[in-house]
């Protein structure tokens, strides 16, 4: 049975999507899970590979989305970004990158705030 928290995150998941979508961005998959973590969404950006990152909050109470992302969490992103190009060969050697997608919904749902960091994680 879902939790109001993992339902939080499909419906991000799905508004990330739809909005990247239509903005040139061809979906690959969702949820990729290995054992560095998990991928919410896999996109091709043009020639590129785009891990996205898609963090949802109802309001800023718990702080912004954008801030969600820690530094632990930015090297399991680019860990897991590695072992999706390893699994999946097909796609030879792209140009890859990790974005974010913060997204702050209303007490009605509609999207108050969207935020998308291209290159939001980068190793160091």
């Amino acid at each position: 049975m879902p939790t109001p928290r993992s339902t939080l995150g499909t419906i991000g998941e799905e508004i990330a999507r739809r909005r990247l979508e239509a903005i040139g961005y061809v979906w690959i998959e969702s949820n990729w899970f290995c054992q560095s973590g998990e991928i919410d969404l896999v996109m091709r950006n043009g020639d590129e590979i785009t891990f996205v990152e898609v963090k949802t909050r109802r309001g800023d109470a718990a702080g912004r989305a954008e801030e969600s992302v820690s530094v632990s969490k930015g090297r399991k992103l680019l860990a897991s970004g590695s072992w999706y190009l390893q699994q999946h060969q097909a796609l030879g050697d792209p140009i890859w990158r990790v974005d974010l997608v913060a997204i702050t919904l209303s007490r009605d749902g509609a999207v108050a705030r969207f935020n998308h960091i291209v290159n939001a994680v980068v190793s160091s």
